[in-house]
């Protein structure tokens, strides 16, 4: 039986080239040119995979692919996200929306195939565990129960380390600029703020997870930009 593929895109002709593609491949495909429609297809029937372009008329291919990852038949399925915009902040929101990958257009049919088939060539994968728990070297982050565990110990973190640190642990080895970790933490209404917020914060997590707080090696300062997470 073919693997079956949604394809969510508005640009008419870009759907039309890469479904014949698909189709040439072997592969089922089913497309819709909005959001609403994509998620009436997604809630209605099952496939393998799903190719979402953000820029979507009405609702957004963001919220679709969080909607998507929400819903408990469709929740498994591997989402590939299509955009014009390839900055890291926008890959980063992207990821942490529920996509698999993130293709920047304009891009060459050959890579768009080779990503669906690597896709396609992933084991399944238990989202609810990873949505419920992050781990990083000694670290075990707990989304549900909102605890953290340093080996077998209980830190105890306020409210705001908890979400400051569940953004660095989703987000390792990337460096996150302070604007980007204010609109993550804080909130869209609380931005723009002062960003020394996001410095006092951090400064209280290192004193609860780093062995030296003064000579930190789990989140480093990168000068200019913002902060990394190293594990």
């Amino acid at each position: 039986m073919a693997k079956k593929i949604l394809l969510v895109e508005d640009e008419e002709r870009l759907v039309a080239n890469l479904a014949d593609k698909l189709r040439a491949e072997g592969y089922e495909v089913v497309t819709a040119l909005d959001g609403e429609t994509g998620w009436a297809l997604a809630r209605g029937d099952s496939y393998d995979l799903v190719v979402l372009d953000i820029m979507l008329p009405g609702l957004d291919g963001l919220s679709l692919c969080r909607m998507i990852r929400n819903d408990s038949k469709a929740s498994e399925v591997p989402i590939i996200m299509l955009t014009a915009r390839g900055t890291e902040v926008d890959k980063i929101v992207g990821l942490e929306s529920g996509a698999d990958d993130y293709i920047v257009k304009p891009f060459g049919l050959g890579e768009f195939l080779a990503r669906v088939r690597v896709q396609m060539r992933r084991p399944p994968t238990d989202r609810s565990l990873a949505q419920k728990q992050l781990s990083s070297a000694d670290l075990r982050l707990d989304i549900t129960g909102r605890r953290l565990f340093r080996a077998d110990s209980e830190v105890k973190l306020s409210n705001k380390e908890f979400d400051l640190l569940t953004v660095f642990m989703r987000n390792p080895n990337a460096v996150l600029s302070r604007d980007l970790i204010l609109t993550k933490v804080w909130g869209h209404d609380y931005f723009p703020m002062d960003k020394r917020t996001v410095d006092v914060h951090i400064r209280w997590l290192r004193e609860k997870i780093e062995a030296d707080p003064s000579k930190p090696t789990r989140i480093t300062t990168v000068r200019g930009v913002g902060y990394r997470f190293e594990g």
